[in-house]
């Protein structure tokens, strides 16, 4: 490799760390809901904010295309992905697929220190669930998901690993739609129950479990389709 193609690949380089960044930055807002489904993301603003070009802008767009939390749209730019209620009963039918073989794999894995992990995150979650308003809501809905991804990674499979992060990003998209005000996006006590048949080297039961689990959290959502309100009525003539 010759300098020129030295300097080429250093800052190619360079952008995708920095394109990595601003995804990482912005998937995190999308999955806290502090982004919410809908809002539009302009290359322009985004570069503005990160000091960054459009190209770089673009490329981590591109990134959170790819992983289905943001859309884009011909001549109209991309947006924060606004999943339909078909697609929200897609996300939840493979999270029934995935999870409960997640379990059955962490459950021959999982070490003290895992558990240890574990009830580290559910004391973590049961601090957001004793606090009030929106800040906490978002913050225990992430920590729910943490719990599922802490659970792909005891399993020891990468690909899934990286299956389950999607899957976690989009149902929090689905659970800012759809997500009944009120109730847990994710029980606190089934988490626990998971665990105690994970400590216990159970697997038939946390596969149980789980699936028990993924059931309730899409019993949460309200998923039915309504028509909007005609011109007169929503201007209130």
């Amino acid at each position: 490799m010759n300098i020129a193609d030295q300097i080429y690949s250093a800052t190619d380089s360079a952008t995708q760390d920095r394109a990595q960044a601003i995804h990482d930055q912005l998937r995190d807002a999308i999955v806290d809901r502090r982004l919410a489904p809908g809002t539009k993301l302009s290359e322009g603003e985004v570069g503005t904010l990160f000091d960054v070009s459009r190209t770089v802008a673009r490329a981590a767009l591109q990134m959170l295309s790819f992983e289905g939390l943001v859309r884009t749209e011909r001549n109209r730019g991309a947006f924060v992905a606004n999943p339909s209620p078909e697609e929200a009963r897609q996300v939840f039918a493979s999270r029934r697929l995935i999870e409960p073989g997640i379990a059955i794999a962490a459950c021959g894995r999982v070490t003290a220190a895992d558990i240890a992990a574990f009830r580290a995150q559910l004391d973590e979650e049961g601090r957001f669930i004793a606090e009030r308003g929106p800040n906490a809501r978002r913050a225990e809905i992430k920590a729910s998901g943490d719990f599922h991804l802490l659970l792909a990674s005891v399993a020891g499979n990468a690909i899934l690993q990286r299956f389950m992060e999607e899957l976690v990003a989009r149902s929090s998209l689905v659970i800012a739609l759809y997500g009944r005000s009120g109730v847990s996006a994710c029980g606190h006590s089934e988490h626990t129950e998971i665990v105690g048949a994970l400590e216990n080297g159970d697997s038939a039961l946390a596969s149980r479990l789980m699936l028990h689990h993924i059931d309730h959290i899409e019993a949460d959502l309200d998923l039915r389709v309504r028509a909007g309100p005609a011109l007169r009525e929503a201007l209130n003539f």
